[in-house]
């Protein structure tokens, strides 16, 4: 009987022991996690007060962007009144396609006609070019003419007759 009292004994010391090392172990898990649980709350504050200053920046940049709008809709306004002021000062400009009717136009467009159409039938005019710098019917054929700029052929573009009206001599196009 000595010995069931001993092996009770014994069974209870190690059942304590058992016992008082789950709760230590226990006891250090809580621990880190009151500390992990403190970290994220800090983690947590400093990403509220991140925010916040994230919306207020907005809401300056907002104020500012308010600002500029009403400074824009005064200088619309300050435009308008003055382009009023304009056209009343100044006479309307001309149409692009009114441009190409007026006389000066017109009789500018007839004169290079006439010339090109002269030049064609000029004996000797594709020899050379001419002193005048005019392409005319010489530099039409094939190559370059005398006298033309490197990368030129001396034809004209596809829109000759346009070469009067945009003031270029040697006939090709803008």
């Amino acid at each position: 009987m000595l010995t069931a009292v001993w092996v009770a004994v014994l069974a209870f010391v190690v059942g304590v022991g058992v016992a008082v090392y789950v709760m230590l172990k226990a006891a250090r898990l809580m621990s880190e996690t009151s500390a992990a649980v403190a970290a994220l709350r800090e983690r947590g504050d400093l990403v509220i007060e991140r925010a916040n200053a994230a919306i207020d920046q907005a809401g300056e940049q907002i104020a500012r962007a308010e600002t500029v709008t009403a400074s824009m809709e005064g200088v619309t306004a300050a435009m308008a009144e003055l382009g009023g002021q304009f056209a009343a000062v100044a006479p309307p400009a001309p149409i692009a396609e009114e441009a190409t009717t007026r006389p000066l136009a017109w009789a500018a467009a007839l004169v290079y006609g006439l010339r090109w159409a002269l030049g064609r039938r000029w004996p000797g005019a594709n020899t050379q070019r001419q002193a005048s710098g005019w392409p005319g019917p010489a530099g039409r054929g094939p190559g370059r003419a005398a006298g033309a700029p490197p990368g030129r052929s001396g034809r004209p573009g596809p829109a000759g007759s346009r070469a009067a009206l945009a003031s270029r001599s040697n006939g090709t196009p803008r």
